[in-house]
């Protein structure tokens, strides 16, 4: 498969491309930064540098052309403002469907956050500082469009993410209780999902678990 990664240089993104090359797909990863180039190709990604809060969506189609899934793993990071947690974690992953759209890309995963619907119809969870209750609204917004696209999504909630190696053993479900889950793991269901079609049109929360990876996408689907 030629699979193109959003985000390609994101802890997820990264240990993701290295396990969509090691079993010999075809990864392409989009960056901002021409510096980090060298990074993708550390772990067998191809690189394509392309600004997702400036580009258009003929831009981004050409980079998917061919490609038989896209993944939105791209996010403003921390210490960003509230303002480009809208541009990047709600319009980059709109403009990277409007692009999967138009190149024929049906199939889409979106990596979003645990607690996201915490802030659906306006609502403003308690303890949530402005620039987190910014990063959920933006989210939300980037899986309330998605959801109305006639696309093969589908969307997977993280908990709180960790480093570390993975434990190959999550829950994911459509609610789970909140929890941790590592970065490895979460890239693996991914991997998981792109083989999973059952799973379009599903809203998925992952945190650690006694589930093998494999088995959990199963049973999502």
């Amino acid at each position: 498969m030629r699979i193109v990664i959003a985000g390609a240089h994101g802890k997820i993104a990264l240990i993701l491309g290295r396990m969509l090359h090691d079993r010999g797909e075809d990864v392409v990863g989009v960056i901002r930064n021409p510096g980090q180039a060298d990074d993708l190709r550390a772990v067998g990604v191809t690189p394509s540098v392309l600004d997702l809060e400036t580009a258009d969506a003929e831009a981004v189609a050409r980079v998917l052309a061919g490609a038989d899934a896209v993944v939105f793993a791209a996010g403003a990071g921390p210490g960003s403002s509230t303002g480009r947690k809208d541009t990047v974690d709600r319009g980059a992953s709109v403009l990277l469907a409007d692009a999967a759209e138009k190149s024929g890309t049906r199939r889409f995963v979106q990596v979003s956050s645990i607690g996201a619907d915490s802030v659906a119809n306006g609502a403003r969870p308690d303890g949530v500082d402005e620039v987190f209750y910014a990063y959920l609204v933006a989210k939300l917004a980037a899986e309330d469009d998605l959801r109305a696209r006639d696309l093969d999504w589908t969307i997977v909630r993280p908990g709180a993410l960790i480093d570390g190696p993975g434990t190959g053993q999550v829950r994911l479900a459509t609610s789970v209780s909140r929890g941790s889950v590592p970065r490895a793991d979460v890239a693996a269901v991914i991997v998981a999902l792109l083989d999973a079609p059952a799973t379009a049109g599903k809203v998925l929360e992952l945190v650690s678990g006694n589930v093998e990876i494999v088995a959990a996408v199963r049973r999502a689907g």
